[in-house]
């Protein structure tokens, strides 16, 4: 994956596209299809998605923006949802730093658990906010099925925000650049190379 640092603006608009179409589909179309009597929640994905891609700090901003969309879609308290999504965008981006997330099953582990802690977090601030949602069997029913919708799409959807990302996120720093050695001896300076050309001075200086 590339990244052009003359075109540092690629990298947050495409964020941005994205994240608007992805919470108005969420929204229009995934929130109305029922598997289970519960529906696919593309939001946290995404946000997993671009850590893994973009690293902590793009996740941790994109965390912010994504949760600040989604309270103003749903018009219900501003900063919820942010203040979930923040710590998904971070953590997903450090697992990049610190991991080889190149492993196709390692977005689904993510996702799951990117959901799970979405789906419960949320259920704690709305009982600590007062809201009417009874905490209930019912409740963890819910958020279980959930978390299982979005393991089976997680990958196709990580998929997706990576080719759309290609080419302005930043370069993975635990992936050798292109044309790049990645540590290993240049032929020029291999002890073979070096012998031959001491000797070749070593019968110059004879020479002379």
């Amino acid at each position: 994956m590339s990244y052009d640092p003359d075109h540092p603006w690629r990298l947050p608009v495409r964020i941005g596209l994205l994240s608007l179409v992805a919470v108005l589909l969420q929204s229009a179309v995934v929130s109305q299809i029922s598997v289970f009597g519960v529906s696919a929640d593309l939001t946290p994905l995404l946000v997993m998605s671009i850590g893994l891609v973009c690293g902590p700090s793009t996740g941790l901003v994109s965390g912010f923006a994504i949760g600040l969309l989604v309270d103003l879609v749903l018009v219900q308290t501003l900063g919820i949802t942010s203040l979930l999504y923040v710590p998904i965008g971070y953590w997903c981006g450090r697992l990049r730093e610190l991991t080889d997330t190149s492993n196709g099953l390692i977005p689904m582990g993510i996702g799951a658990a990117a959901t799970l802690s979405a789906g419960l977090g949320m259920a704690v601030i709305q009982f600590a906010l007062g809201v009417d949602a009874p905490v209930s069997g019912l409740l963890f029913q819910q958020i279980f099925m959930t978390v299982l919708i979005n393991t089976l799409i997680a990958l196709p959807v990580h998929h997706v925000v990576q080719r759309i990302l290609r080419g302005a996120a930043p370069h993975d720093p635990r992936r050798p650049r292109r044309g790049h050695t990645g540590g290993a001896i240049s032929p020029l300076t291999q002890p073979s190379q070096r012998l031959r050309r001491a000797r070749a001075r070593t019968r110059t200086r004879v020479a002379r």
